[in-house]
């Protein structure tokens, strides 16, 4: 004789448990890892002139929150008062990009093409935001290094990208 064993479960447990089977894989296991998006007083935002092509920007943002947060795919890099952002390269920046504690994410900005373009615009200001939300930091063209104003025609900026290297890839930039 099999002798079988009995377990009572309380019926709202069990309500819960045919609820959390039912949901989509994606909804059950990622409820509630989803970050929040980063505020922007919890992030440092940073620039400068590429060594060697001062029509590359160099950005990076990084996380001093305690929390993982995430921003845009792409950062919004705006140009004195001229109307447009940098467009993302590779194209279709939409999404986000998770920044962990402490960590912090690269991209570079090709301002120009070619700086001798007699269609290039001249600005006193870059600014760059983590999130199109943001206001985002102004960067004078002193601060960035590249001279008295930024040459500009068709900006680029790419995604987000872990390390400094990946950004320089992304963009064309050999080591």
């Amino acid at each position: 004789m099999r002798i079988r064993a009995a377990i009572v479960v309380p019926a709202a447990s069990a309500a819960a448990a045919v609820l959390l089977l039912t949901a989509p894989q994606s909804q059950a296991a990622t409820a509630h890892a989803q970050p929040v998006r980063c505020a922007e007083k919890s992030l440092t935002v940073r620039a400068k002139a590429a060594a060697g092509d001062p029509a590359v920007v160099r950005v990076g943002v990084t996380n001093r929150g305690a929390r993982a947060c995430v921003v845009d795919r792409v950062p919004t890099v705006t140009f004195g008062d001229l109307d447009g952002a940098a467009l993302p390269t590779p194209q279709g920046g939409a999404g986000t990009y998770r920044l962990a504690p402490g960590r912090t994410a690269y991209a570079d900005v090709r301002t120009i093409g070619d700086p001798a373009d007699p269609e290039a615009r001249r600005v006193d200001t870059v600014t760059v935001a983590a999130s199109a939300a943001h206001r985002g930091r102004a960067f004078t063209a002193a601060h960035l290094g590249t001279g008295r104003q930024v040459p500009v025609w068709e900006p680029v900026t790419t995604w987000w990208q872990p390390t400094t290297a990946a950004a320089d890839r992304t963009i064309g930039l050999s080591r």
